[in-house]
């Protein structure tokens, strides 16, 4: 379950977001809303109110020994919000709640 989910994202547009209590994750292309929406809250026990999701474009690489040219791995990105008050434990606050149950 936690292997749909692949990561958060860090960029200065998502710590924007972070105000209007959103939070942005790259999940699995296969995932629907209502699939992401209770994956979220199961995993980190919040209560989801809505989620957006969109597939940037792919992004061509040239590799090899004569330049042949392939493409990333394509994934889907998704928006979540959160009801006002609930927050998702990420980077030090997750370690702590982690040593802090142990």
């Amino acid at each position: 379950m936690i292997n749909l989910i692949k990561n958060y994202i860090l960029t200065k547009k998502s710590q924007f977001l972070l105000q209007k209590n959103q939070y942005v994750f790259d999940v699995d292309l296969k995932l629907t809303k209502p699939q992401i929406k209770k994956l979220i809250s199961e995993i980190y026990g919040v209560q989801v109110l809505n989620v957006n999701t969109h597939r940037p474009p792919q992004k061509t690489r040239r590799f090899g020994r004569y330049g042949k040219v392939g493409s990333k791995i394509n994934f889907k990105r998704a928006i979540i919000t959160l009801k006002t008050g609930e927050t998702i434990p990420l980077g030090n606050e997750a370690l702590e709640n982690e040593q802090s149950d142990k």
